[in-house]
């Protein structure tokens, strides 16, 4: 056994059956909880709700008539409830809609998570960063739930994609046609249905082999050492950093974006890039620090953990700075197309508290409590932090997904709270599952990392 100052670099995880029982628990109390908020949302309500909501149209068109004329002026009010109205619900019961947005949303969320695990990898490789090495395994393990990521995002898309997607409706394109969407039609060259497809399955594949690839060169690493298979390592890692730079935003802007197809902004890629970026690092760290609670990880110290704490503490701000400018410049443009978008999330009474609960939780709090130096350095409080700002990004893409597909139903009473409560436990547990799993498949520390050395003795003055 290769020993360092009496730390084991032959560290393996266990990945006990009482701990999958925990899990496995986890999933089957949210599938119930879900069940649960299903039956209530069916069988309490109307089965005819959806399709015959004149009545509340009207309710809501009066209530956004003033804010719609305050911020972007009558003009832009008639134009936005036309959106509305060519979104509303087509047919499906609120519940329903319900039902297929927030596993859309959860699965993108956690999608998100393992494609950063991917990118924390690549970009220690290419800044040739020695703090991590002993942490490394913990994002490669986190990588393992792209290949399920592919598979549910291709399932969600080929059963549910016309209810996700406004724009994926028959005649939104055809001139003269009841839909016809003039908007929309101008989009066409990159919203339409075989080029949506191409690029899903191109994202996909992409992301899947780079992480596959820099996976099997690190095991091949602990067999053979030498600094050949961290050379090449670099390369992939290098050319992944390129081909994530572009896929990032495009993808937001097909599997996010798009929901709300009369929208746009050109920093909404960069938008959920930090906030997917805040939550990967959020969630490294929870796992870092509950091996390290449970005996493994020996040569993590406090000043890993500093580091880590930097990291989100730096991109909590990160993301306020893209928030608010991306908000900042919607504002002083003031087009319809894009003022809307903060219309409704802002000043509707349904997302208004959301909204300012969104930015709380992921910039004042973890802002506050992670200022200090000595925060950054224990683990209760960054995990309390961590745990926040899951939560709180969670919230932001309820936040970015909900509006379009619902508008004015989409906010929570305690029927949807056990529906989407249940729905995002049993995605938790996939998810953990998952990377526990890939956890376990080989040793907790690449012992023959080159920098591995660097790590035990890291030290932040």
């Amino acid at each position: 056994m290769a020993l360092v100052e009496n730390i084991s670099l032959d560290e393996k995880f266990t990945f006990t059956g009482k701990a999958k029982s925990k899990i496995i628990t986890l999933i089957v109390v949210g599938a119930v909880l879900a069940l649960a908020g299903f039956a209530m949302l069916k069988f309490g309500t109307d089965p005819h709700h959806a399709p015959t909501h004149e009545a509340k149209e009207e309710v809501k068109a009066g209530s956004e008539k003033a804010s719609i004329e305050t911020v972007v002026g009558e003009e832009s009010k008639g134009e936005s409830k036309e959106t509305v109205k060519a979104e509303e619900h087509h047919g499906k019961p609120v519940w329903a809609k319900r039902i297929i947005k927030d596993l859309w949303q959860n699965n993108i969320f956690f999608g998100g998570i393992a494609l950063i695990g991917v990118f924390f990898l690549a970009f220690n490789y290419v800044a040739y960063a020695g703090w991590g090495a002993a942490i490394k395994r913990v994002p490669e393990a986190i990588g393992y739930y792209l290949p399920v990521f592919g598979v549910l995002t291709v399932l969600l898309l080929a059963i549910f994609g016309h209810d996700l997607f406004h724009w994926q409706h028959e005649g939104v394109f055809t001139p003269g046609h009841a839909n016809f969407d003039e908007i929309i039609n101008s989009k066409s060259w990159w919203l339409n249905v075989p080029g949506f497809w191409i690029r899903t399955i191109i994202y996909i594949s992409l992301w899947t082999g780079f992480w596959w690839v820099l996976r099997k060169k690190s095991l091949q690493e602990d067999i053979e050492g030498g600094v050949a298979i961290y050379d090449r390592s670099i390369v992939w890692a290098a050319g992944f950093l390129v081909i994530f730079g572009v896929t990032s935003s495009t993808s937001a802007w097909d599997w996010v974006m798009s929901m709300d197809p009369h929208f746009f902004s050109t920093m909404f890629g960069w938008y959920v890039f930090a906030s997917w970026f805040v939550s990967g690092l959020s969630m490294i760290t929870i796992i870092v620090i509950t091996l390290k609670e449970n005996g493994y990880l020996k040569m993590v110290n406090e000043n890993h953990l500093h580091d880590l704490g930097k990291f989100m503490f730096a991109f909590s701000i990160f993301w306020t700075y893209i928030w608010f400018e991306q908000f900042l410049l919607i504002y002083y443009a003031n087009i319809p197309e894009e003022s809307y978008y903060f219309i409704e999330r802002m000043l509707n009474s349904t997302y208004t508290p959301l909204f300012f609960l969104t930015f709380f939780v992921n910039f004042i709090f973890p802002f506050i409590i992670l200022m200090t130096r000595n925060a950054k350095r224990q683990m209760l409080i960054l995990k309390i932090v961590a745990i926040a700002i899951l939560l709180g990004h969670w919230l932001d893409f309820f936040m970015m997904m909900t509006p379009p597909m619902l508008h004015n139903d989409g906010g929570f009473d305690y029927k949807f709270f056990f529906l989407e409560i249940g729905i995002t436990m049993v995605f938790l547990g996939i998810f953990l599952y998952t990377v526990l799993t890939g956890l376990s498949k080989a040793g907790l520390i690449a012992k023959n990392h080159p920098m591995i050395q660097e790590s035990i003795h890291h030290h932040v003055y």
